[in-house]
Parts: C-alpha cells; structure tokens; sequence
C-alpha cells in the first residue's frame, strides 16, 4: 500500500522564484519535494542548522558554477511546506547567508498561519 501522499503548499514567492531555476536544477529540488510528500527523503535534502531538529530541510544544487538552494518543512502533518528557494550569490564559504536564515524564519511563521488556513478549508493547496 502506498503512503498517502501529503499536500505541498508555497509561501510567499517561493514558487515564483523556483520557476526561475534551470531546469535540472528544478528537476531535483522537484523530486525532493516530492519524496518529503511520501515521507522520505532526497539524498542531498540536509536539516537546515538553526531550526532545532530534522523538521526544515535544505536541498542544494549546483548547476554550472552556480548554487541553488530550497529550503522546506516537514514539521506538519499532512503537508509540505515551500519556504524559500534562491540562488546563492556569495562566493564565500557554504554556509546559507543570515539575511536568508532571517527570511526563512519569517516564512516559516507564516506557514504556520497558511497550513492553518489551508486545514480549515480556507486556502486551496497549490
């Protein structure tokens, strides 16, 4: 029997900006948001450090010298949540650039409002 398979709801522009990526690099973040549905997960989604736990994920890409990330959660039940996709612009070190941690944080409050919204028929899953 296959495991249900969980809604995937976006805040704020982060679809809008993940439809900007190259195609491959869309391709796996796409498969890893797909896996988290079905409750598993990408082999270079990595818990986002920071956020306490394995419950925000952070799937990397390169893609011809460049660097893409998303970062989603798994933290409820019967959805997964798109908080962020960007383009890495530092060329220093790996680490996700404070103003991006800021923004995830941010997003990841509102999807606490959006899943709630979404749980009580209010908002339609994209």
């Amino acid at each position: 029997m296959a495991p249900k398979e969980k809604a995937v709801l976006w805040v704020s522009s982060a679809r809008d900006d993940l439809v900007d990526f190259p195609i491959p690099v869309k391709r796996t973040i796409g498969f890893a948001v797909h896996l988290a549905q079905i409750g598993l997960k990408h082999e270079q989604a990595k818990p986002l450090q920071g956020f306490g736990g394995a419950s925000v994920l952070e799937v990397v890409e390169d893609h011809r010298g460049d660097t893409y990330r998303a970062v989603y959660t798994v933290r409820f039940e019967d959805a997964v949540i798109v908080l962020h996709a960007f383009q890495k612009k530092s060329k220093r070190g790996i680490a996700t650039p404070a103003h991006e941690i800021d923004l995830i944080r941010k997003r990841l409050k509102l999807a606490e409002e959006l899943y709630a919204q979404w749980k009580t028929g209010k908002r339609k899953p994209s």
